[in-house]
């Protein structure tokens, strides 16, 4: 099967830029006829089988950006991405913008995340390709590394000048001349169109890209001053909260009136507001903890807090597949480290058997402390820990246990509060838990969450209290709100929504809420959050506050993860990962591959944007698209991204899954999606 024709303008040619509808009423006029042109359309064929249902304009267009202003093109609707594919009904209103948020009223385009109690923990199997898939892949690096060095000798003999900061002078030895930057340079560079895509507007369903090309083999690029809307599958947001509309973005604004945009200064040293103590406090109750403490990078929490978690004489033991903040935290903090091979619970107690009976090298001394770091789901290969085999060995062992949620806190479980509540097991029983507030809440930062003691010594022990920045305050309300629509408000009997409007005050304290009882007695992990835990200012529509809309976004999410992973199963390619997981591998293999299959699906009449990931970030053979699922998305982009890798998959023969005869067809697969969702995980 061929795959689908290129979009008219290719991204190499000029492309005129679109005219923006620069009024209310010109929008409202180019809503008008393209609903009358697609409710004739409709009228004269069948209606698509669990197609996504349209959505009334909301009233917030009338202040509308630059992206989310629509355009010439997307009134149009070429790309298929500005419009759902039916029109509304008088039933149906939404107050989002379907290029951010995508609409989407079928209730049977939902699923629960949670694990079934009293059944075995899913182990996706391993899959592997040819032998043909991994020779043609190792004589591809074999080749590029051959003619890489090739040219490196003739190119330092014969153009020196090109050279030059590879080759010693004036007596200083080259900076950078070691494989890294020889895979920079003939590997990386070769395919460069796939990273670093410059892009503009919000990070929503969909995304604007800005279109370039390069006329010196990707050396430099350059502007088309063109942008193209394309279906965004690669980036992390999982609920769909990276909005330019909405109530978390009124309550950003509300928020920067009051404490501007930054504190100037580190936690330890001015910068620490009562919107962070307010921040920590509510994280604390989401993940159901006894305290939290918040970071302004997701990267530096793990990179500065392990230090002060071990030490010389300590052991750490980590899963092999660990992300890169971890490994680097860990080698920062002197203490010693073993790894266990990926997500084996059984090679993890051979080793803990092993490491406690032996101790310490030469003395053999016990040692101070054992840390077991884990991540929720692993962000390179979507798979989920065993968390209660892992509880179980910690009971027997006596370690304690680091938890990385940053990819499965707000994504999954059936309140949305991690692994945790995905397996209905105590936080409590965990020692550390890490996550980052920028995959599922569309903000930036991370956080440590524990006991009150453990808390309080990591804001003293850690680099980051004394030396990094604070958390920005718009960062800081984006998080309160998103975590709060997550959770839902529970308004104290006797307190009326009058009282909780904004004061017209310009101060920046925030009031409590009085009540009869104390907010801590009120709260029950996992309840909703009680009013009294938030900033008086903050005032969130009902459909947040009341945690409706944040339960339907973790169900959106989860139809929308095990559709497109099972999908793809389905079709024969390999995958990786748990269905439950947002993030879904595709495997590639070749090098060669990864830009096909990246340039072919960004030149596809409906644009879909993909981050495709190989080595250092994995290892040599196994290079990979990978896909971010999110709650915006509607099941009509789940089909359009198989209906692409269906047709790519056939050209750059990708299917090694399962057989042909046990493959489905496109067709069939869109039309029993709620069916294929459905299956039990042992079943499919």
């Amino acid at each position: 099967m061929a795959p689908q024709s290129n979009s008219p303008s290719s991204v190499f040619k000029k492309r005129t830029s679109p005219s923006p509808l620069t009024s209310a009423a010109s929008y409202l006029s180019a809503l008008s006829q393209v609903d009358t042109k697609t409710r004739n359309v409709h009228k004269s064929s069948s209606p698509t089988p669990m197609s996504t249902p349209a959505l009334s304009l909301s009233s917030s267009f009338t202040n509308s950006t630059a992206d989310t202003l629509l355009t010439q093109a997307d009134a149009e609707n070429s790309h298929g991405l500005a419009f759902p594919v039916e029109p509304p009904t008088s039933e149906q209103v939404h107050t989002t913008v379907h290029t951010e948020f995508g609409h989407c009223s079928n209730e049977a385009h939902r699923r629960f995340s949670s694990h079934i109690p009293n059944t075995p923990v899913l182990h996706p199997e391993d899959r592997d390709p040819p032998y043909y898939v991994l020779l043609s892949t190792y004589v591809s690096y074999l080749i590029l590394i051959v003619l890489g060095h090739m040219r490196d000798l003739l190119g330092k003999r014969f153009r020196a000048k090109s050279y030059k900061h590879l080759m010693p002078s004036n007596g200083y030895a080259p900076l950078n001349s070691d494989f890294d930057s020889f895979y920079t340079r003939r590997l990386k560079k070769r395919m460069e169109e796939c990273f670093s895509q410059p892009v503009t507007g919000v990070a929503g369903r969909t995304i604007q890209i800005l279109d370039r090309y390069s006329k010196d083999f990707n050396h430099t690029q350059t502007s088309l001053n063109t942008v193209t809307r394309a279906l965004n599958i690669s980036s992390y947001n999982y609920l769909g909260f990276a909005q330019a509309r909405g109530g978390c973005a009124d309550a950003v604004e509300e928020g920067m009136k009051i404490y501007g945009v930054s504190t100037c200064g580190s936690r330890l040293e001015g910068g620490s507001s009562d919107l962070h103590t307010t921040t920590e406090s509510l994280v604390a109750k989401f993940v159901g903890t006894e305290d939290a403490l918040v970071s302004s990078m997701g990267f530096a929490t793990n990179s500065t807090y392990i230090p002060a978690l071990v030490s010389k004489g300590c052991l750490v033991i980590s899963d092999e597949f660990n992300h890169a903040s971890i490994r680097f935290g860990v080698r920062s903090s002197g203490a010693q480290v073993r790894m266990f091979k990926h997500n084996d619970t059984n090679a993890l107690e051979a080793l803990l058997r092993e490491a406690i009976s032996q101790g310490q090298p030469k003395t053999h001394r016990p040692w101070k402390k054992i840390l077991v770091i884990v991540e929720g789901i692993f962000s390179m290969e979507g798979t989920m820990i065993d968390l209660p085999t892992i509880l179980a060995l910690k009971d027997k062992y006596k370690f304690y246990l680091f938890v990385d949620e940053a990819h499965s806190i707000g994504g999954i479980g059936l309140h949305g509060r991690g692994i945790a509540d995905y397996y209905a097991v105590d936080p409590r029983k965990i020692d550390v838990l890490m996550g980052t507030f920028t995959k599922s809440f569309g903000a930036a930062g991370g956080y440590i969450a524990g006991s009150k003691a453990l808390i309080d010594r990591l804001r003293i022990r850690s680099y980051t209290g004394p030396y990094a920045e604070a958390m920005a305050p718009p960062v800081l309300t984006q998080i309160v709100a998103s975590m709060a629509s997550i959770m839902g408000v529970d308004n104290p009997a006797g307190t009326s929504m009058e009282s909780l409007a904004p004061s017209s005050s310009s101060s920046s304290t925030l009031q409590l809420i009085s009540s009869s009882a104390s907010p801590e007695a009120q709260y029950h992990h996992p309840g909703p959050v009680p009013q009294g835990f938030l900033p008086t200012w903050i005032t969130l529509p009902y459909a947040l506050s009341s945690g409706f809309e944040g339960r339907e976004r973790l169900r959106r999410l989860s139809f929308n993860s095990y559709y497109l992973h099972r999908g793809l199963d389905k079709l024969g390619f390999i995958t990786y990962g748990h269905p439950c997981s947002p993030i879904v591998p595709l495997l590639i293999f070749n090098p060669g591959k990864m830009m096909m299959f990246h340039r072919m699906m960004k030149d596809r009449q409906t644009p879909i944007i993909t981050v495709v990931v190989a080595y250092p970030a994995t290892p040599l053979i196994t290079s990979r698209v990978r896909f971010c699922v999110s709650a915006s998305h509607t099941k009509d982009d789940i089909d359009c991204i198989l209906r692409a890798c269906d047709e790519i998959g056939d050209v750059l023969d990708l299917k090694h899954g399962i057989s042909r005869k046990d493959r489905w067809s496109l067709d069939e697969i869109c039309r029993r999606a709620v069916e294929l969702v459905n299956l039990p995980d042992h079943e499919n």
